[in-house]
């Protein structure tokens, strides 16, 4: 069960069918009601005419006997005490109204039952009284009554009528509410046998639909899937041509699969280049070494000492990749990069410095390494000088350094900062480093929030801009 209901698509029906079954369930019931409220006002307005008939009879001052009464609706006249004084003839029982009675009682004087002796006046006058006027005021209420052996409910309307001498009287006359049951009966089977139908066809049809509708879905989690298993990156899932959200959730998950084979290829690339990197120092080291052991006059302590160094800065290089990589915060500390720049060329005959004072914010190590970085590469390139200058741009705080050496092609400008790359490749290792400076040097700017470029520089050579926000 918990498996059933843990697709998409049987949520989704479950989802539709409900939602339909509860608008289905108030729309019901508000037709009910509707219908019943409508019958039940036109039984009333039949007990209403019904009554109003007998009303105007004793407001004429017609005797109870002689009163025209429906034969086939329960009628009753009450008088002001609440005694039954006139009801229909084939009325056996009555329940709903002010008196359960159904046999009128016999009136003093002669007025109830219109029989007399010989007094021709007496008997001219029996049951007569003298026109009256009909009240105000219908009252309904609901009741049943039995007419000739057949029970059945009924909508009783009271009406009060002045009947001159005979004092206040009230006419109870009822409405049967047969067509009103019968009416809500059917629509009520009509509801019970059609909803569950109505509910079956929904869910099917929503279920097709969410099942069409999720196919490219599972396409795509079937290719992943596939991909998974292989471990082939260069796999791409399939794109629906629908232009929904489904096909951009298939562009998306491409775009996700080039950026992470993009990302896994570099750090492939990364890990062989550095272990190539690596292994001619180390060789090197491992040679002198054993050379030391076997014959020590022998033994090059400088060109030990030397690719120790070496090994020592590339270990650190790679080290700081890693750390930008993994998305190390540079952090926000406030300093000056004039003053930066001023101590990073300490030391330098070869380079000029006119650094204006200028607060950045981030690592002021990371930042210092970027210009050591900028100012090696310029030194390996220049002919006899390298100037270093900070200055303000806007919002911009700009650190550049210019050599005047051969410069870099334009095609080579963005192929530079790529890591171990080295555009003269017959230098030797020693002199031109590993390729991973300029690198270094892009990642530790676009970190800060910077950029770094290279462009000509007015001497002919390598002209490189480090741009960092201003510090507000």
């Amino acid at each position: 069960m918990r498996r059933i209901f843990g697709s998409v698509r049987s949520r989704a029906t479950l989802g539709a069918t409900l939602v339909v079954a509860v608008a289905l369930v108030a729309a019901g019931a508000a037709v009910l009601l509707s219908l019943r409220s409508n019958l039940m006002e036109q039984a009333g307005n039949e007990a209403q005419r019904t009554a109003q008939n007998v009303v105007a009879q004793l407001a004429a001052g017609k005797p109870y006997d002689q009163l025209d009464l429906d034969d086939e609706s329960p009628v009753q006249v009450v008088d002001a005490d609440g005694t039954l004084v006139a009801a229909s003839d084939e009325l056996e029982r009555i329940g709903g109204t002010a008196t359960d009675a159904v046999k009128p009682q016999p009136q003093s004087g002669g007025t109830g039952t219109g029989t007399g002796d010989d007094d021709d006046d007496a008997d001219d006058d029996s049951g007569r009284g003298e026109a009256g006027e009909i009240g105000e005021g219908t009252e309904f209420s609901d009741g049943s009554a039995t007419i000739d052996g057949e029970s059945a409910d009924y909508r009783f309307a009271a009406v009060p009528v002045e009947a001159g001498d005979r004092g206040r009287l009230t006419v109870y006359a009822g409405g049967s509410l047969d067509a009103e049951q019968s009416a809500v009966n059917t629509a009520l089977t009509v509801m019970l046998i059609g909803f569950p139908l109505l509910l079956g066809v929904v869910a099917g049809v929503t279920w097709l639909v969410t099942r069409r509708a999720l196919r490219p879905v599972e396409g795509i989690r079937g290719e992943m899937a596939a991909i998974t298993a292989s471990e082939d990156l260069a796999r791409r899932v399939p794109v629906p041509g629908t232009h929904d959200e489904v096909a951009r959730l298939a562009l998306t998950t491409n775009e996700t699969l080039a950026a992470l084979q993009t990302s896994v290829e570099r750090q492939r690339r990364f890990v062989a280049d550095a272990s190539h990197e690596l292994r001619s120092p180390i060789a090197s080291l491992r040679t002198q070494l054993e050379v030391g052991v076997a014959h020590p006059e022998l033994l090059d302590l400088d060109g030990a000492v030397e690719d120790t160094v070496r090994l020592q800065g590339l270990a650190a290089d790679l080290l700081l990749l890693a750390r930008l990589d993994a998305g190390e915060r540079p952090g926000d500390a406030r300093f000056d990069l004039g003053a930066l720049a001023r101590e990073q060329a300490e030391g330098r005959a070869e380079v000029t410095v006119e650094a204006r004072s200028a607060q950045v914010a981030g690592s002021r190590g990371q930042v210092g390494r970027v210009l050591t970085n900028l100012l090696d590469n310029a030194a390996r390139h220049a002919r006899s000088a390298v100037t270093l200058s900070v200055r303000r741009e806007g919002e911009w705080v700009v650190a550049a350094v210019a050599d005047d050496g051969d410069g870099v092609a334009e095609a080579d400008r963005e192929r530079i900062f790529e890591r171990f790359v080295r555009l003269d490749e017959a230098r030797s290792r020693d002199d031109g480093g590993a390729g991973l400076g300029l690198a270094i040097a892009r990642d530790v700017a676009v970190r800060h929030g910077g950029t770094l470029t290279v462009g000509r520089a007015p001497a002919g050579g390598a002209l490189f801009e480090l741009r960092l926000p201003q510090a507000q």
